[in-house]
């Protein structure tokens, strides 16, 4: 099988275009509403057409995820979504349809896991993929297969954009979110150790358990990670996107006409 998928994060695009109308709106809400849903589906218009997509399908997130159950602090102080665009995401998923996209909303599942595994398996199919989103849980996937895309950036994320921004090579990411932890998702990493602990450790051990030996590390810091390593383990599952949701449709359904 061959193609160009197209993976976009419909409540990350939705919300952040919402922002926008939402600030300028002169009108009423319908009318802003409206207005919306016509600048999401133009971004999916625009997004096909910059990716050259073959296949597309814009994912949504499910109920509380298996992350609220093994966590239940995650995402805990997180503002829930405006009322208002809560009761019209109906009319942006049927604005989104129109363009010829699929759109998915799972059960249980979160839009990242859902993504994360369409974009493994087309990998697996020699099927390139372009995740269209500014979250930056997506970053690890980033391969030969897989691209991460800013719409409102207009820029693919690369490589070295990774290193400016975090100080840390792109496969170190995950370990280094779980030491460090992750405040916008109430993620907690390792009490008492920061970014630039957490830079350190990662840039010096592939494995943090073996951090524990390290005599150049200070004791400080070893006795931090020897307290912390359950929360370690537990931070680490939660920054991991799964790529192994059973999803009940083929890459085939999301050809575009």
């Amino acid at each position: 099988m061959s193609g160009q998928l197209l993976l976009i994060d419909a409540l990350n695009l939705i919300r952040r275009i919402y922002a926008v109308d939402s600030n300028q709106n002169k009108g009423s809400e319908q009318q802003m509403i409206m207005t919306c849903c016509q600048r999401v589906a133009q971004a999916c218009q625009k997004l096909i057409r910059a990716t050259s997509a073959t296949h597309a399908i814009a994912v949504f997130d499910g109920d509380k995820s298996w992350r609220y159950h093994f966590y239940p602090e995650y995402k805990n102080s997180r503002a829930p979504m405006p009322q208002t665009l809560k009761e019209n995401l109906a009319k942006f998923r049927q604005a989104i349809e129109e363009t010829g996209i699929v759109v998915f909303t799972p059960s249980n599942d979160e839009a990242d896991d859902i993504i994360a595994t369409l974009a493994h398996k087309a990998s697996q199919h020699h099927v390139s993929s372009t995740i269209v989103s500014t979250d930056k849980g997506f970053l690890p996937a980033l391969s030969d297969n897989i691209q991460v895309y800013d719409y409102f950036k207009k820029e693919y994320i690369l490589n070295q954009d990774i290193v400016t921004r975090f100080n840390v090579a792109q496969h170190q990411l995950i370990d280094f979110w779980a030491l460090a932890g992750d405040k916008t998702n109430d993620i907690p990493g390792v009490k008492g150790i920061g970014t630039k602990s957490a830079q350190e450790i990662v840039s010096k051990h592939r494995d943090i358990a073996l951090a524990l030996e390290d005599e150049a590390l200070s004791a400080a810091i070893r006795k931090k990670l020897e307290l912390g390593m359950q929360m370690f383990v537990i931070s680490k599952q939660l920054v991991t996107l799964r790529t192994d949701i059973h999803l009940g449709f083929s890459l085939k359904q999301l050809r575009l006409n």
